[in-house]
Parts: structure tokens; C-alpha cells; sequence
């Protein structure tokens, strides 16, 4: 009979994966932690005398319950008010992934930009997209985890990844450079230096904020470097009410601004040959749970 004891660090063993899984398919890392604790409970209630990989099990079960609460908040995604963004989380891939292409893949993955293509994948489709592009699992494993054909989930992978493909957004994702620039915006709008804001704007940026009708943010798409810029100088006003740092969020550098302490919104800009395709600002309090501590969740 397997201890407790061995019964807990099995799971603690493949938590973080439960959690990488679990993140991707929902876009919020609250509603992941609650997947993750009910696979827990499933997990420590089983009768495991016949589980040769736990590890395949657990995103088994993992993958399952992430697939029945999508379904569940297609509805409350649908009533959001305003743009909806992925709730961010701090990231670093750290030691355990030593290879720097499966460190991209991991980064690409949960970026932000990513994550808002994978909400108009089927629930099946951003399983499987997940399952298979993110952490490589094979097609046959997949397969057992969602109760279909190998041939079905082969074609499912097929055409997730051409809706991605087709729909996810070419940015530059070099991090050095990306932090550089994100430097020398947060100079610019911080002086109230117009054109150098403006030199650094791509013609067609979009700012798009998520407040989710819980703090000020705006409600639709700012579209334009005109536009978009002089929206940032005029809430640039405020910016020495804030604590502002860099910190890696869904693998990519992010500014942090805090207040008394907690956070207040975190903004993340997308590059294109050295000029900002987009910005996006969080500011829902229920958001940023994945960054209050400041340490690395994914």
C-alpha cells in the first residue's frame, strides 16, 4: 500500500507540469491552482496500485478538469467587460530547462500574445495544442488523455496549429533587446517626451487594457501611435504615485507598478524590429494574483 508520504511527493514531483498545463488551456493561473488541487484530490483519493506513470496520469486528469472549466467560463468570458488579456504570471524557466530552444518554446508558449490566439481554439483543440507544442507529449499519450483516436488528435494538432500560425502576432523575442526598449519607453513616457514616445510606436500600435470593469483602464482598443501615445503621456502624469520594476512575466520583461506595496497593473510591450506593436496593460485586481509575491509561479 502506497504511503501518504510517497503518495504527496509523487504529485509535488509533477505539480509544476500539472500547473504549465493547466495555465495554458485556461489563461488565468487562479483557475489553474483550482484545477491543480482538484487533480490533487482525485489524485490522493485513486487507488494508484495500477498507475505505472503517474506523470501521464496526472496531466490525464489534469488536461480533463482544465477542458470541463474552460467550458464552464466560456459563458462569463463572453459578458467580460471590455478586452479580455491572460491573467500574468511571473516566469522563470530557471535551471530545470537548461536548453535554450526549449526554453523559447516554453516562453512562446505562455506569452501573452499566445494566450489570446489559444481563447478561440475549441477546448479540445487547446489541449491538444498544449499537450503537443508545449511540453512535446506524443500523439498516443494525447490520445488516451482526451478519450479519442490518435488519428482524431493528429488532426486536431494539425489544425490548431494552422489557426495559430495563421493568427498569432510576429514580434521580435529576443529579451535583451526587449528589456532595453522597454527601458527607454518607460524614459520616454516618464519625461513626457513626445516624440521620442512616438519614435518608438509603431504607425498601427494597439494599446489594449484589461480592467475587466474593476479599476481605470480603457474599454476598447486604442489603435494608432498618435493616439496610443498620447493616452500613455496623459497617465504618465501619475507615475510617481508607483513602485516600478522589471520583472519576467509569461516569459518576456513587463513593467510591475505597486502601490503601498501591491500591485496595481503590470504593462507588457510587444516589439517588431525595434518599435512597439502593442501594449498590454492589466490592471483587474483579481489579475494579478500571479504577481503579488514577485516570484516565479510557472
Amino acid at each position: 500500500m502506497e504511503s501518504d508520504t510517497v503518495s504527496t511527493e509523487a504529485f509535488e514531483t509533477h505539480r509544476p507540469v500539472l500547473t504549465g498545463v493547466a495555465y495554458r488551456m485556461l489563461g488565468r493561473y487562479a483557475d489553474a491552482e483550482d484545477v491543480v488541487q482538484e487533480a490533487w484530490l482525485r489524485w490522493s483519493a485513486a487507488d494508484r496500485a495500477d498507475v505505472v506513470e503517474p506523470r501521464a496520469y496526472l496531466v490525464r486528469i489534469t488536461t480533463r478538469l482544465a477542458i470541463d472549466r474552460l467550458r464552464q467560463t466560456r459563458t462569463r468570458r463572453e459578458a467580460y467587460v471590455g478586452p479580455w488579456l491572460p491573467e500574468p504570471v511571473v516566469t522563470d524557466f530557471g535551471p530545470t530547462v537548461p536548453d535554450t530552444a526549449e526554453r523559447a518554446v516554453l516562453a512562446d508558449s505562455v506569452s501573452l500574445a499566445v494566450l489570446v490566439v489559444l481563447e478561440s481554439l475549441s477546448p479540445l483543440e487547446r489541449a491538444v495544442f498544449v499537450l503537443r507544442e508545449a511540453f512535446g507529449f506524443p500523439f498516443a499519450e494525447i490520445a488516451t488523455a482526451l478519450e479519442r483516436s490518435e488519428s482524431a488528435v493528429r488532426q486536431l494538432a494539425g489544425r490548431a496549429r494552422r489557426h495559430v500560425e495563421e493568427r498569432r502576432p510576429r514580434y521580435d523575442v529576443d529579451p535583451a533587446e526587449r528589456r532595453d526598449l522597454t527601458e527607454r519607453f518607460l524614459a520616454a513616457a516618464g519625461g513626457g517626451d513626445l516624440e521620442e514616445l512616438l519614435a518608438l510606436l509603431a504607425p498601427d500600435v494597439r494599446l489594449v487594457g484589461d480592467s475587466g470593469g474593476k479599476a481605470k483602464a480603457p474599454r476598447r482598443v486604442i489603435e494608432g501611435a498618435d493616439k496610443v501615445g498620447r493616452f500613455l503621456l496623459a497617465t504618465a502624469g501619475g507615475a510617481g504615485l508607483y513602485d516600478v520594476s522589471l520583472v519576467e512575466v509569461n516569459g518576456a520583461p513587463a513593467v510591475l507598478f505597486r502601490t503601498d506595496g501591491k500591485p496595481d497593473n503590470v504593462m507588457q510591450l510587444e516589439f517588431l524590429d525595434g518599435r512597439v506593436q502593442r501594449v498590454h496593460i492589466i490592471r483587474n485586481p483579481d489579475k494579478l494574483g500571479g504577481v503579488t509575491t514577485g516570484e516565479p509561479t510557472l
